[in-house]
């Protein structure tokens, strides 16, 4: 594919610095930095994740299917506390 692009002049002096370095074209050298770049080139591979869990308990005092109603209550609080330091 041919495109034309705009590099920033720290970008060509790598490009061309890899292309001293390696003996290769300028379209060999773009090439191989895209890759790289796209790839994540020596970045390690982190694994599988794994979320972490824990126990709560057996108490059931705290209903999790109204936790949004709980924060709501919480902020709406902590809103009033605010504004009651303000007066």
């Amino acid at each position: 594919m041919r495109t034309t692009v705009t590099l920033d002049p720290d970008v060509e002096r790598l490009i061309r610095n890899a292309m001293r370095e390696r003996s290769i074209s300028f379209k060999e050298a773009l090439n191989e930095a895209a890759r790289i770049g796209l790839r994540g080139a020596g970045l390690k591979p982190t694994g599988r994740f794994t979320q972490k869990t824990f126990r709560t308990g057996e108490a059931r005092e705290f209903r999790w299917d109204k936790a949004l109603a709980a924060a709501d209550a919480l902020e709406h609080e902590e809103l009033n506390r605010k504004i009651a330091l303000h007066k």
